[in-house]
């Protein structure tokens, strides 16, 4: 299992600093309009191979938690 903070990164000299998976130029926005347009991950995992199911996985699990922890803090 990918630790869910070593999936994602900014840096200004890949794409301007859009948030992309680490080891790849794919923006996590990329996998976020997939999803939310119904698309299944396989899909999304054929068009984008150089992103894993476990760092796709694991963003998921973030987000996840993300929204948990806001959820407890309101």
């Amino acid at each position: 299992m990918i630790a869910t903070d070593s999936v994602i990164h900014c840096d200004p000299e890949i794409l301007g600093g859009v948030p992309v998976f680490i080891g790849t130029r794919v923006p996590v926005r990329a996998f976020v309009d997939y999803l939310c347009g119904g698309q299944p991950l396989a899909e999304f995992l054929d068009d984008f191979p150089t992103v894993t199911a476990e760092q796709a996985t694991a963003a998921i699990r973030s987000a996840f938690l993300a929204l948990v922890d806001n959820a407890h803090s309101a």
